[in-house]
């Protein structure tokens, strides 16, 4: 892979269907896209495996108004897709939405908890953080031991059927103990807009 200016992009042809064509990706001189480049450089084998399915889709279905289930949560992923390494009841407490739990009963857990952050725009959001920034959060099945060894099990995890559905949950990160002072305030958890209850998040993975 080689990052090339943006201008090498042709008009009219789809961004991921360049990088699958040619092995260059079309980079511009903003904090977005130099966060997109790190997750190249430290997640190679992730990235080019969600390429290839962006890749393959708009090769077989085209480009049009909807990008179809699996380019969307590709595309959300990518984006603002972080990978969780936790205690189970943390998981637990995360899929049932119950804040209380994960944040405040259960807080002295995420001293055993590792997230690794994929998606380059969320990243870029942290640089002037807010309340509401919320993270796509894979699980991972077992410790992360290194970030290669997470590059390789996520390229492998990338799979067409399972990621149509979306197999993520909401996490609004800066709610985790640590990345924000403000949360050391137990009120914090209290602001319903950004700490939704299930049946008002946006996000719906199978199976949840």
């Amino acid at each position: 892979m080689r990052f090339v200016p943006q201008e090498t992009l042709p008009p009219g042809q789809a961004y991921e269907q360049f990088i699958f064509a040619t092995g260059q990706v079309p980079t511009r001189d903003n904090l977005h896209d130099f966060f997109n480049g790190l997750v190249w450089l430290h997640l190679p084998q992730a990235k080019r495996r969600m390429n290839q399915l962006q890749g393959q889709a708009i090769a077989a279905q085209g480009v049009g108004a909807v990008r179809g289930p699996l380019r969307d949560a590709l595309t959300l992923f990518d984006e603002n897709g972080a990978v969780l390494d936790a205690p189970a009841p943390l998981w637990q407490a995360l899929r049932a939405r119950d804040w209380r739990s994960l944040f405040i009963d259960l807080r002295p857990l995420w001293a055993q908890a590792r997230l690794v952050l994929v998606g380059h725009a969320l990243m870029e959001k942290l640089v002037y953080a807010r309340k509401s920034i919320t993270a796509h959060v894979y699980q991972a099945p077992a410790a992360i031991e290194s970030i290669a060894n997470l590059d390789a099990w996520l390229a492998h995890e990338l799979q067409p059927g399972p990621w149509a559905c979306k197999p993520f949950v909401p996490l609004p990160v800066m709610g985790i103990p640590g990345w924000c002072h403000e949360n050391e305030n137990f009120s914090f958890y209290d602001d319903s807009s950004v700490f939704r209850t299930r049946g008002t998040t946006c996000i719906t993975p199978c199976g949840l």
